[in-house]
Parts: C-alpha cells; structure tokens; sequence
C-alpha cells in the first residue's frame, strides 16, 4: 500500500541554512526546526551564525527551542544518514579554538568548495570580506547592539500589526533598502564574493552574513545568498539535478499536502566536498551581521 501523502518528505540533494542566531529573542529556532522536518536531504549545511556567543556572552539567554535545534539536527544524521556541514561565522567564532573538526556526519570548519552535477560552489559565511570588521571589532559590537535594538523594535511593530490583522512586516528590511549606504554596501558585497569564487575557479559562491536572501548571476557567476531565520525565515535547497531554489518559511502550506512531494532521487551521487581551510589569523567580522 502506497505511503500517505502527509507522510512523504519532500528530498533535497543539499539544503543551505545560515544566522539562525540561537541564543537571543530574535531567533526563528522553532520554526527553523519546522521547517527541516519538513524536509529531507543528503547535506545540510549551516553557513555561519547558527549560535549567537556574542549575545550569549551579554544579554542572550539559551532556550528549550535552541535545543530542539540541534535534536532535528541529530535527528536528521540519525534517520537520514544526513551529512552536516557547520561553517564557523562571526557570530560563533568561538569555533576557531576546534577548527577544522569531524566527528562521524558531523564537520565543523571554517569554508568549503562543493561540487554537484558539474558545477562547483565555493560556500562561505562571507563575513571574512567585511572590511570595516574585520579591523574594527568594537564597530561590529556597537553596530551589533543597534540592530538588537532595531529586532526589539521590530517586535512590538508586528505585534500590533498581529492585533489588526496584518501581515508580517520586517522593519530593518524596510530600513536597509531606503538608506543608501546599506544599499551600497550590499551590492559591493555581492560583487565582491562574485570576484572571490571567480578566483577560486568556482561557478557560484553561496553565502549569509547580510541577512538578504538572493539567487542571481553577477557577471557569469551564480550567487547564492540563504538569507536568515531572524526575519526572512528563507533557506536554500538543491534538488537531484543540481536546481537550487530559495524556499520561505512563510510561503510553506505545512496543512496542504501539495508542499510535501517526494523529488526523484538518482540511483548514484555524483556530490564532491573538497577544500576544508583551517581558521585564519584575523577572522573576518561583521557589524551586526
């Protein structure tokens, strides 16, 4: 007898999740482990910022939901025999004192190159290309404080806007794409992880660190950008034939059967992981990021 519909996972070759940022109130840590039962995939990688020390060292505070995180996780490694990837951002640079390190499907590093259906993707958290941060760490904590504040505002904002009726409304979105100089740095942030896959010999480069969710071409090279899980709630996902696609939480029918179909798998894996670099002497950081 065939298996119901509401019981198939919809399988993903690779999915790509980057600034979780568990450890502070703005983390999407529920819904973000909603999101991976929904699914199934042969790699996950979590692209940076999964845990937040910086708050954690301040104000933040761990949760039961933080932990149920990393349950799907292991979860994921357990039933599916899922390979995860954890690339160290600047939000958990603490991982810099155990880079590069594996432990069964588990592998902790600083970047990797991936290869799939004959292209190749340099994956990094991107941070390492933020000038001003990567010289300048009491900038990345003072900006890193202003954005808190701009969550916490962020807050009450779609808390009245739930008491209307309205929908979800992220106001630091809204704010970046009026001020000129954040639009500004966001292209220059583009091209330039563009260049760096280029010089790698790469075809795309996928990434995070910005929190603005992206699938486009730069000059001949495919930039993939998986957003976040404190506003945008967005990831990346590759099926069998080397298709990437943002998916939104938002935008998932979790009642609706038709969300949940089960992609063809091939019979053989033609995936490469290659190049795991060990952490560098001045860790790029970002202003709040």
């Amino acid at each position: 007898m065939p298996a119901k519909l509401k019981d198939l996972k919809t399988q993903f070759k690779t999915i790509v999740v980057s600034d979780i940022h568990l450890g502070t109130k703005g983390s999407k840590a529920k819904e973000v482990a909603r999101f991976l039962k929904q699914y199934s995939c042969e790699n996950l990688i979590l692209n940076g910022d999964i845990i937040d020390g910086w708050q954690l060292k301040k104000s933040g505070s761990w949760k039961r939901k933080h932990t149920r995180f990393f349950n799907r996780m292991l979860k994921m490694i357990d039933q599916d025999n899922t390979k995860v990837f954890y690339l160290r951002g600047n939000h958990d640079d603490f991982l810099d004192q155990i880079l590069p390190l594996q432990i069964g499907n588990l592998s902790i590093q600083m970047d990797m190159i991936y290869e799939s259906c004959g292209k190749k993707y340099f994956i990094t958290h991107g941070d390492i290309f933020d000038s001003i941060t990567s010289n300048l760490r009491w900038i990345a904590y003072l900006g890193d404080m202003g954005y808190t504040f701009l969550l916490w505002l962020n807050r009450q904002v779609n808390y009245h806007r739930r008491k209307r009726g309205l929908p979800y409304f992220s106001l630091s979105q809204f704010i970046k794409g009026k001020v000129k100089s954040a639009v500004s740095y966001v292209d220059q942030y583009e091209t330039e992880l563009a260049k760096m896959a280029m010089a790698k010999g790469c075809d795309g480069i996928i990434c995070g660190h910005i929190h603005k969710a992206e699938d486009r071409n730069i000059d001949g090279v495919h930039y993939l950008n998986s957003g976040d899980w404190v506003e945008s709630m967005s990831a990346l996902a590759e099926d069998h034939n080397g298709n990437w696609q943002l998916i939104y939480y938002n935008e998932i029918d979790f009642k609706s059967s038709s969300s949940v179909v089960s992609m063809p798998k091939p019979a053989s894996s033609d995936i490469k992981i290659v190049a795991f670099s060990k952490p560098q002497s001045n860790p790029g950081l970002s202003d709040f990021m």
